[in-house]
């Protein structure tokens, strides 16, 4: 399984500073971000994809929980607090775990490794693929795909809206969930954002895909490489 990517949120410099050797010392965390309080945190996550938030109750201007209650766009939560009587309410809003300062290595392995394993089933749950459909949930029902209908495929940070010939489905999975399921051979991530099927490509002019039904636009960094696989799939046929 790929690294867990873990962002910190705690204004506390020490806090943020054990935390993060406690990550480097585990081979599959990652650290892709800390930031000193929930605004700077909720601004990173909706332009990031991350798994782990490591999350600080008492912050400034928002708390740790008013964050959770107020954001649609979340990692796995592990609270880090100094203060045990929060625990009842994290657990209410569905933490994976709660880690009271000062924090014990042992206990914050215990913590991450709970993580990864809801991160595994998770994974397996969330996505089912054949050739010709998937099943993804969304909301709480599972709906079924077929791959021929899909328009193209939105990231909103900790969840997809996928857009098809009959409807828009927001399915609750990062956008790299779903492309590592997807057939490499008929999709293609364009930017950072979006991810289409090559077969409804019918233009590129300038920074922008035009598909069947709709515009996308290309990013700086995916260009080449979207621009080799057009020439070596598409114009050779």
């Amino acid at each position: 399984m790929k690294k867990l990517r873990c962002i910190i949120a705690d204004d506390e410099p020490v806090a943020r500073k054990i935390l993060k050797e406690f990550i480097e010392q585990v081979a599959f965390l990652e650290l892709v971000g800390e930031f000193r309080n929930a605004m700077r945190t909720e601004a990173f996550l909706q332009e990031h994809d991350a798994d782990i938030l490591f999350l600080d109750i008492n912050m400034p201007r928002i708390t740790g929980l008013q964050f959770l209650k107020r954001s649609n766009i979340r990692p796995l939560v592990i609270l880090t607090t100094a203060y045990p009587e929060y625990a009842l309410e994290g657990y209410e809003l569905d933490v994976i775990d709660y880690l009271l300062k000062p924090i014990a290595f042992d206990r914050f392995l215990k913590a991450v490794k709970k993580a990864q394993d809801y991160a595994v089933l998770k994974e397996r749950k969330e996505v089912e693929v054949s050739n010709s459909f998937l099943f993804v949930k969304s909301e709480k029902r599972i709906e079924k795909i077929e791959l021929a209908d899909i328009l193209y495929i939105e990231s909103m940070g900790n969840y997809v809206n996928i857009f098809t010939t009959q409807k828009k489905i927001v399915a609750y999975l990062t956008l790299k969930g779903i492309e590592s399921r997807l057939p490499s051979e008929q999709f293609i991530k364009v930017h950072q954002s979006f991810l289409i099927p090559l077969a409804r490509i019918e233009f590129i002019e300038g920074n922008r895909i035009q598909l069947k039904d709709a515009s996308v636009p290309i990013g700086r960094n995916y260009r080449d490489a979207v621009m080799k696989l057009v020439e070596e799939r598409l114009l050779k046929r």
